[in-house]
């Protein structure tokens, strides 16, 4: 078997949970009548401490929610230039939200008070008007970057003041309390609306869930029908995400050792610039001197291990409950194996 490192959502489910998937008491979700999606939801918004939440298949689907629940066609976002909603959700912002996104220039995905307020516009017509701020944390294309709670609180009061909203995209915010030790509805106390995602770093097979009022998230479900989220017996797989959550948080500090690990040993590999100091979570990024980061990630693939080219000069490793510390050893050798063999 080659070692997945190309993401934290290629885990299989556990023994223990397919046991609860399989013996899990369903309804019909769309009617309301799921008992164990209704369980999930009750859980998640509690732990996050928002008034309620509702699942939905994809963190992709749980993000598009929030922006089209907060916004209407025409309003402006501001948001990371990297962030996962603008890179990576397939224009959903404008095909689904319809808003325009402005993009901020974050470092590592982490961006300012002062690039929020460069990028406010006057009240004029001309303009969109801007209803939300959103942050990632932590962030994907930052290399799993966690955002300091002082900048939080800082962002929070600049939105606040010219009267935007917040959403925080948290798929990984598991991660993020993992490794601060700040709880996860700490983060969310400053947002209006979190989303958070069980088949990450948790290991679910799927789903994710937007939290926020009762207000908000009424609306929001009234998008998830017409986005095409709404689900019938869904509580097998509430279960696995429920099981995720109960069982596999406090076991991501092994995924951050793991990736701690990796980062040190590949920044003794000649061709590779890796700065292990930068970790934070589970994310690696790998920048590639030699040979083209995708023509690198083949090589790889068929020696053993698995990765994604995220740029030109640049792999990301994603350590997840699949892939043990031996098995981090072992990637390590297969680098400098197969790097030898293109010098």
């Amino acid at each position: 078997m080659p070692i997945d490192l190309r993401s934290d959502t290629i885990t299989q489910p556990t023994p223990a949970m397919r046991e609860a998937m399989a013996s899990a008491e369903v309804g019909d979700d769309a009617f309301g009548e799921d008992p164990t999606v209704a369980g999930l939801e009750a859980r998640v918004a509690e732990m996050l401490g928002k008034e309620a939440a509702v699942f939905t298949p994809s963190g992709t689907m749980a993000n598009q929610l929030a922006l089209r629940a907060h916004t209407e066609p025409g309003d402006e976002i501001l948001i990371d230039g990297n962030a996962h909603i603008y890179y990576y959700e397939a224009g959903g912002p404008a095909a689904l939200a319809g808003v325009m996104c402005r993009c901020l220039p974050g470092v590592r995905g982490i961006f300012t008070v002062g690039d929020v307020e460069a990028a406010l516009r006057p009240a004029d017509q001309h303009f969109p008007p801007t209803k939300l701020v959103c942050v990632e944390n932590t962030h994907n294309r930052g290399g799993g970057s966690v955002w300091p709670i002082e900048r939080i609180r800082e962002i929070e009061e600049v939105s606040r003041r010219h009267g935007m909203r917040l959403h925080l995209d948290g798929a990984r915010l598991w991660n993020a309390s993992v490794a601060t030790g700040i709880p996860e509805r700490d983060y969310a106390a400053h947002f209006d609306s979190v989303s958070v995602c069980f088949s990450k770093g948790l290991g679910a097979p799927i789903g994710s869930a937007l939290c926020g009022t009762h207000e908000l998230i009424q609306r929001a479900r009234r998008f998830r029908k017409m986005f095409g989220g709404g689900m019938r017996q869904a509580g097998i797989i509430a279960a696995g995400a429920l099981h995720a959550l109960e069982h596999h948080r406090e076991r991501l500090t092994e995924d951050h050792a793991n990736a701690r690990a990796l980062a040190a040993g590949l920044s003794k590999v000649h061709g590779l610039a890796v700065d292990p100091a930068s970790m934070q979570t589970n994310i690696v990024l790998i920048r590639v001197a030699t040979l083209p980061a995708p023509e690198l990630a083949r090589k790889l693939d068929q020696a053993g291990v698995r990765v994604f080219a995220v740029g030109p000069d640049t792999l990301r490793a994603v350590t997840n409950l699949m892939v043990s510390s031996e098995a981090i050893s072992e990637a390590i050798h297969i680098f400098a194996n197969t790097l030898r063999t293109c010098l």
